[in-house]
């Protein structure tokens, strides 16, 4: 399988840790520049920038850009993109801000950072949007030209922050972006409005040069994206090269940095968002287990990404299909499913409300499905844009009956490609529906993916059924009866001779699969279908306890791998014990994981939702689970769980 992208080979040492702190650096040198300048060049461990403009002024692309740059030159990194839900917000409006933070290290790191080194703002709006999580002593470059009284007015601002002492605390870039991407293009055809349109590019060659990220990637990328109008490809050159030169001949920055490449496991890696993950996980199913792929889906934030990219890959044998409801669309995978493809759709918490009981009757029909829920913030419509866990409890129990499936909740972008896999093999092995639970920062946050050996991948076997196999002479074949490990029925293709089978959403019979309305009949199908859920075998859960004596234990799930991560990091490093678990497989839940929550004095469930992991453990395990919750549509900073950690600690929890 190809996996197109930009990719860099990295060296066979891997580094286990690095600095807790913002800023760490190391000692400075000082280096030449073209115009005679001396310009101290310090080398940093690792860096946070944050780019946030209006929602029109390109903040996504710009720093989607940089991050290319940065996992180019090999950098580990993490990103967390921040946008308006509406398509135009209201231009120069606190609303209608985008933002973009990376955070790139020459270490591995878990988030994309708590706060940002540098903020680059674009108008006032972005400043008075950002400038709070600015530390003081950070950077800030502001695009000086947008600071104009209407757009100060607008956002609340009775004087210019440029011109008073009220920046005072920062180190502060005043730079005239648009004038100067305007007069790099003033030789072009283009009008005004446009050339100052690619200030943003004026804004990334800057950056590229204060941080020595390489320009010739971004070069080739905007000659590709603008192929058809090779005159806005130069333009936007044009301003990204003014950027680059606006730094190295201006006397205003004295100081530029070098963050060196990250020590990774030996291995070709790209930079890799959780959709783009998911998808090529789905692509490498498919061509694992040897069936086609086949995609019902209805567009829906974040989640529609993940239709864009399969779309790409006919190739592979995936077909795509943009319905015309969220009905629609897992319909149409199940009847793939039912064709003997490989069916799955993609959505979000309000298209799971509406899927509800098409996936109730994949339950019934217990045929392998992929169902992918990329959660956002709700209810409702409710944050569009921004994450949240809190269809957890719509994914354990969110159907009419009793209709168990499976629930695998990926870590991290990359791991969002093995979840992938592992839904189909657990989706195909046991005949059932699987629901992967992705979330917002997951699906639109990157880091560095280490691409697979294709060679190395699993097998995962349909195991169609192709003769009759009921227990007497009867030559029939019975849909329902169930294999003596998994408890899974045959999947058999439509049209195999001698294998003629109904199945539907009335309950059948055991083995025979005939409509069945006996009372005893049901029970046994009821608990038939949960114990097999029950009993597929998954990993035990695995204990980070590093010093083997911690009282205190953080579980987490999804996305909240990062940050707990990075806060278990601080903690020890200030010299305390800490335990960190992760829970991948929701349900069933690892075998040992009783044993785990008893074995420490006190657990902590930190979530993105008001608790709902939590009622879950304290319903089954009887353990008295302590939970943190967060519900802003942002995902956890590192040093809000660091002070939770610590409290817990002391016994400050409640």
């Amino acid at each position: 399988m190809s996996i197109p992208d930009s990719t860099v080979e990295a060296d066979a040492e891997s580094d286990t840790g690095g600095p807790a702190s913002n800023g760490n650096s190391r000692p400075a040198d000082v280096a030449g520049s073209t115009n005679g300048h001396r310009r101290e060049v310090q080398k940093r461990q690792r860096v946070v920038i944050r780019f946030a403009g209006d929602s029109g002024d390109g903040m996504q692309l710009t720093g989607d850009r940089f991050t290319s740059e940065a996992a180019a030159f090999g950098n580990d990194l993490a990103t967390l993109p921040n946008f308006p839900a509406e398509i135009r917000a209201p231009q120069g409006t606190l609303p209608g801000v985008s933002s973009f933070q990376l955070h790139f290290a020459d270490y591995d790191i878990l988030t994309p950072g708590d706060r940002p080194d540098v903020l680059v703002a674009m108008n006032p709006a972005a400043l008075k949007a950002n400038i709070d999580d600015l530390p003081h002593g950070g950077i800030l470059i502001a695009n000086s030209d947008d600071f104009i009284k209407r757009n100060l007015t607008k956002v609340g601002y009775d004087a210019n922050p440029l011109e008073d002492d009220s920046l005072s605390a920062y180190t502060v870039y005043s730079v005239a972006m648009a004038t100067l991407a305007r007069g790099a293009l003033a030789d072009t055809e283009l009008s005004k409005k446009d050339a100052e349109r690619s200030k943003n590019m004026f804004a990334l060659g800057l950056l590229c040069w204060m941080y020595h990220r390489p320009t010739e990637g971004t070069e080739r990328f905007l000659r590709e994206k603008f192929a058809r109008r090779p005159d806005l490809a130069e333009a936007n050159i044009l301003a990204f090269r003014a950027g680059w030169n606006y730094g190295e001949t201006t006397e205003a920055f004295a100081v530029t940095y070098e963050v060196a490449p990250a020590r990774l496991d030996t291995g070709t890696y790209r930079q890799i968002t959780g959709n783009t993950a998911l998808a090529y996980g789905i692509v490498a199913a498919g061509q694992q287990s040897g069936l086609p792929v086949f995609l019902g889906s209805y567009p829906i934030t974040p989640a529609s990404d993940i239709l864009h990219e399969l779309s790409k890959h006919k190739a592979f044998g995936v077909t795509t299909f943009q319905a015309e409801d969220e009905i629609s669309g897992i319909g149409s995978a199940i009847g793939a499913s039912f064709g003997g493809a490989l069916g799955v759709t993609t959505t979000s918490g309000p298209g799971i409300s509406l899927k509800s009981e098409a996936a109730g009757l994949a339950v019934a029909l217990e045929l392998p499905l992929l169902i992918v829920d990329v959660q956002r913030g709700g209810p409702s419509t409710g944050l569009p844009t921004k994450t949240e866990q809190s269809d957890l409890l719509q994914a354990m129990y969110g159907r009419n009956g009793e209709s168990p499936l499976p629930i695998i909740a990926p870590r991290s972008p990359g791991d969002c490609f093995d979840a992938a896999l592992e839904a189909t093999r657990i989706a195909v092995t046991y005949r059932t529906p699987v629901m992967i639970l992705s979330d917002g920062s997951l699906a639109n946050g990157s880091e560095p993916w280490r691409v697979p050996d294709v060679e190395a991948l699993p097998r995962i076997d349909p195991g169609f059924a192709t003769e009759p196999n009921a227990p007497d002479d009867s030559g029939e074949f019975w849909p329902y009866k169930r294999d003596d490990d998994t408890l899974a029925r045959p999947w058999a293709i439509p049209g195999t001779p001698g294998l003629e089978h109904r199945i539907g959403g009335l309950e059948k019979a055991d083995g025979k699969g005939s409509i069945s309305y006996d009372p005893d009949n049901h029970d046994r199908m009821t608990r038939l279908r949960q114990a097999k859920i029950d009993h597929i075998p998954v990993p035990d859960l695995t204990v980070d306890d590093p010093d083997g004596d911690a009282e205190l234990l953080v579980l987490g799930w999804g996305s909240t791998y990062g940050p707990i991560g990075a806060g278990c990091r601080r903690v020890r490093g200030l010299g305390h014990s800490i335990a960190q678990a992760h829970l991948r497989h929701l349900n069933p839940m690892p075998a040992n994981l009783a044993e785990v929550l008893r074995a420490y004095k006190t657990v902590l469930v930190p979530e993105m939702n008001l608790g709902q992991m939590a009622l879950l453990l304290r319903g089954r395990y009887l353990v008295d689970i302590k939970s943190y919750t967060k519900v802003s549509g942002l995902p956890f900073k590192a040093e809000e769980l660091q002070d939770l950690f610590l409290d817990a600690l002391k016994g400050d929890l409640l």
